[in-house]
């Protein structure tokens, strides 16, 4: 009796491993297929290269709908599966995906300019005839900037870019320079 309740044990626990074994395997096969997509690869395990920059606007050349595209290359020795499905080993050199880049909708109005322009001759109202204001412009022209008050609070909402071109565009601000992005709570972000 206590030789069969022994060869009962050792079968439970060897298929209790077996059982372990299986499900183990298959968590790592689930994962590993879920990591092996080049799309999902983790930082510092590729490089992507820097956007040609256009000159004229200082955005990214192949800006399409708030969007542009970078070529990464992925580390040598990294094995990843292409959009294709085929499995490629790279050695750092060959394009292996790409990357979206945001890029924003210029169309002239350069923020240097601006802001020169409000500061020596804010009190004549040329900040405003620049950006697309004539009414204020011409205010600020009548009262000699609102005597001095307007100009300065003009020339704080310009330099912050809280006040942009009148059509509604982003200032032409150099590609590394000082931009500035406003944070707001949508239904699109989380408390």
């Amino acid at each position: 009796m206590a030789s069969s309740w022994r060869r009962l044990v050792c079968l439970r626990s060897g298929v209790c491993s077996i059982l372990f074994y299986c499900i183990y395997t298959h968590i790592q096969v689930a994962l590993a297929e879920e990591a092996d997509s080049c799309d999902h690869l983790r930082l510092g395990q590729y490089l992507c290269k820097d956007p040609k920059i256009d000159e004229a606007t200082q955005e990214p050349e192949n800006c399409r709908g708030m969007t542009a595209w970078v070529e990464c290359l992925p580390a040598p020795n990294i094995s990843c599966r292409l959009s294709n499905g085929t499995e490629f080993r790279f050695s750092g050199e060959e394009v292996g995906f790409n990357r979206t880049v945001p890029c924003r909708n210029v169309s002239g109005y350069s923020y240097k300019v601006a802001v020169a322009l409000s500061l020596f001759l804010g009190w004549l109202g040329a900040d405003r005839f620049y950006l697309g204001y004539p009414a204020l412009g011409l205010l600020k022209f009548c009262t000699v900037g609102f005597c001095g008050i307007g100009s300065l609070v003009d020339f704080m909402l310009i330099a912050m870019q809280i006040v942009g071109p009148s059509d509604g565009s982003d200032y032409i601000v150099d590609y590394y320079g000082a931009r500035l992005t406003r944070l707001s709570i949508t239904s699109q972000t989380f408390r």
